[in-house]
């Protein structure tokens, strides 16, 4: 069983902190990226027939920017090409396309059962300084639409550590957050990415940001919070009420299959790893002559499959399980990262139990320090 991750690369408007591939939607071939996307599908699936996919992500760019019709027929084609019958299927969307019923109607009806809604904050002053166009009233709309829709299955995003915000305003926003009753949350630290206008502004010396003794603050509010409202922090960065973790990111940190389609997309099938191409029309241009358009193939070695089963499972609440790996590696986690481990349980990052190795409270917020040790690692193999 595999996952199938959707990318959608258009936008309404470009967000400042954001690096995904994505384009401004105004004279984008939309249509033809849509038609060619179910190519791709199609193509990829013919070589891959007994393949059952069991969640599908549809991610962006901003999914929610497609008309009324392409979501239609996106959603159709993940069932009839992908044989999508059951299982989570989630739709990313901004919560200015969901002032109104029509695209959520759509979005129903073809099958989505999951949305998570880009937030960011609840500050309106801090919306408009990292480039959103939403406002916080429309996120109270947008989710009561989405609930008078039928979706029950809810996501919101966070982001701390934002230009000119205090600890006191991101407490403020996950409260209000938390009084919207959703059973799924996600909070990320702001990381300034290449090739994004906050990037320029630091380079700059113009963009001032939290310091690290406020930004660790900021997420420890945000666990005791979740916590409390009882939300189990089950990744780094998400939390949930128990039966509505997010499955298909499941298998990215449980290191698991998933097809990747669209532009820039990433897949891993087996020991390959494989990227589409990014440009929009380098993407379409191999699809319009029936060929599939990867920029690269990479067979992943044994050793490199290892120090992920290790980075990514860390992240997650049941950790990294060592009867999983000696399955997976034919080799003992001791055999080959011992020293580390042992170092890492000394230093109070690292704990185990019932045979899972999982961060310590104190590992969480060293989670980077921890994965690298992984990654420097001269596997004994």
């Amino acid at each position: 069983m595999a996952g199938a991750y959707i990318h959608i690369p258009f936008c309404d408007h470009i967000c400042y902190y954001c690096d995904f591939n994505k384009v401004f939607i105004e004279g984008q071939p939309v249509a033809d990226y849509v038609a060619m996307l179910l190519r791709e599908m199609r193509l990829v699936m013919a070589a891959h027939p007994d393949e059952e996919i069991k969640t599908v992500y549809v991610g962006g760019g901003t999914p929610s920017t497609l008309t009324l019709a392409q979501i239609t027929q996106l959603c159709d084609g993940v069932h009839e090409i992908l044989h999508f019958d059951q299982g989570e299927f989630t739709f990313e969307a901004n919560p200015n396309d969901l002032l109104t019923m029509e695209k959520l109607a759509a979005m129903r009806a073809g099958g989505v059962n999951r949305l998570s809604i880009g937030v960011q904050s609840f500050d309106d002053a801090i919306l408009k300084r990292i480039g959103r166009i939403h406002r916080a009233a429309d996120v109270l709309t947008a989710v009561a639409n989405a609930r008078k829709a039928g979706f029950e299955d809810l996501s919101i995003d966070l982001i701390f550590r934002l230009p000119g915000q205090s600890r006191d305003n991101f407490l403020s926003s996950l409260h209000q957050a938390l009084a919207l009753d959703l059973p799924h949350y996600s909070t990320y630290s702001l990381i300034l990415e290449k090739k994004t206008i906050f990037y320029n502004l630091m380079r700059q010396g113009r963009l001032q940001l939290p310091n690290q003794d406020v930004e660790a603050d900021m997420y420890r509010d945000a666990i005791d919070l979740m916590a409390a409202s009882g939300h189990q922090q089950y990744e780094i960065s998400n939390f949930a009420r128990p039966g509505f973790e997010c499955q298909h990111n499941l298998l990215y940190w449980q290191n698991d299959k998933y097809f990747g389609f669209g532009a820039g997309a990433y897949g891993y099938i087996g020991k390959d790893r494989y990227h589409n191409y990014g440009p929009i029309q380098q993407y379409l241009a191999p699809l319009h002559a029936h060929k599939l358009p990867v920029i690269e193939h990479h067979l992943v070695p044994v050793e490199e499959q290892m120090e992920e089963e290790m980075f990514l499972g860390l992240r997650t609440r049941d950790g990294v399980s060592r009867a999983r790996f000696k399955q997976r590696y034919h080799m003992s986690i001791d055999a080959v990262y011992g020293d580390t481990v042992q170092q890492l349980k000394e230093q109070q990052l690292l704990t185990e139990h019932e045979e899972h190795l999982t961060l310590t409270d104190q590992g969480k917020f060293l989670g980077n320090e921890v994965f690298q040790q992984f990654l420097i690692e001269d596997p004994l193999i």
